[in-house]
């Protein structure tokens, strides 16, 4: 564990627990040794942050390659921070580039790690659930690591889309569900796509059954203030 890692457990999380009391259902869920992927529904900016918080584990998370190429001192600095916070960067220019990218967390994984991430790609400004992206699926088989859903509810409410500051007040609450059951994809060599989608379809299903969202069966609509930074 980092220093900077360390130090924001040992602050953030008691700040989230004493400020939103989030409900959390499930914890032992989350295996207590080897590699695990925490996916989850994607809301609000915090997601990160509350996942990070309620885990007894360190979570690492994939992040925008872009944070990681400043130039500079200031650039310099970024790139530690991002680090330091146990963030992973990933090419997110979309397609296969974005798929293949996904293999910088197989380290994390394969070191025992666990690894936080949000199928859909982006947040979702509705409430709805959106369709997930295979990566996720892809990382699990080829680890291979367990995937444990994991649904967020009321952290949009914390921070909506377009707030630079949290909200007090809104009842939050952590559902993480049993890891799924993905023997019948595993051992039989190289997966193909219709294995990802079969793992990813039954992985939004499961986050589905948490949060009880509307599911959507394409893709998350970009924010307008995305147009010009594809996602992953």
């Amino acid at each position: 564990m980092s220093a900077l890692y360390a130090v924001g457990k040992m602050t953030i999380a008691p700040t989230v627990r004493l400020l939103w009391h989030p409900r959390i259902i499930g914890l032992d869920n989350v295996p207590k040794t080897g590699p695990a992927i925490l996916a989850s529904n994607h809301q609000s900016v915090l997601d990160s942050v509350m996942m990070g918080a309620i885990s007894p584990r360190n979570v690492y998370f994939l992040a925008k390659d872009q944070y990681f190429r400043g130039p500079g001192l200031r650039g310099l600095a970024l790139r530690n921070i991002m680090y330091g916070l146990n963030q992973i960067p990933v090419d997110r220019s979309g397609g296969r580039a974005s798929l293949l990218a996904l293999d910088a967390a197989l380290p994390i994984l394969r070191a025992g790690h666990v690894l936080g991430i949000f199928p859909e790609g982006t947040r979702s400004t509705d409430g709805r659930l959106y369709r997930g992206r295979p990566g996720v699926a892809k990382l699990a088989l080829d680890a291979p690591a367990p995937i444990i859903p994991v649904g967020l509810m009321g952290f949009d409410q914390v921070m909506p889309v377009g707030r630079s500051l949290p909200k007090l007040g809104p009842k939050v609450e952590v559902r993480i569900g049993e890891p799924l059951d993905l023997s019948q994809w595993q051992g039989g060599g190289e997966v193909d796509s219709r294995a990802l989608r079969e793992v990813t379809l039954k992985l939004m299903n499961a986050i589905q059954q948490l949060t009880g969202q509307e599911y959507v069966g394409r893709y998350a609509p970009k924010r307008p203030d995305q147009i010009a930074e594809p996602e992953a």
